[in-house]
């Protein structure tokens, strides 16, 4: 198959995670950990009414990771799978996603548990954990 749109896409950080995690290594403790997601002021009136949930989605870029394999060893059960069927940092994109608790929100700060992204990682996007889809079945 031929791709038609096969070009570049360009993307700006909305915001920065900040934690005790400098690097990007493994580490279980993420899941229990507090960390902050500063959101860049010119963003902040979009966190309005944020706090309706309980639980966000957060997309963000893996800045440290380098490169990516198809095939690797999954970190939670060990088991060789493809990159797209882990949550590993080397992936063709970089991209990661986390469903966080989300604890507060003061201004454009917002403080989340289980966020698995070292300090200092781009935010690209949040988005609002909803448990029923629009026509009310449960997720």
């Amino acid at each position: 198959m031929n791709f038609k749109y096969n070009e570049p896409i360009q993307m700006w950080p909305i915001g920065y995670i900040y934690n005790e995690f400098k690097e990007p290594v493994f580490d279980e403790k993420m899941y229990s950990s507090k960390s902050r997601i500063i959101v860049k002021e010119e963003f902040q009136e979009g966190l309005r009414d944020i706090t309706d949930f309980s639980k966000i989605y957060v997309i963000f870029y893996f800045h440290l990771s380098e490169g990516y394999t198809l095939i690797q060893k999954r970190r939670f059960d060990g088991k060789i799978a493809g990159v797209f069927a882990s949550r590993s940092p080397k992936r063709p994109n970089h991209i990661g996603v986390t469903l966080v608790e989300l604890l507060e929100v003061k201004d454009n700060v917002l403080v989340v548990k289980g966020l698995d992204a070292v300090d200092g990682t781009p935010v690209l996007d949040i988005k609002p954990f909803i448990e029923k889809n629009a026509a009310g079945d449960s997720l």
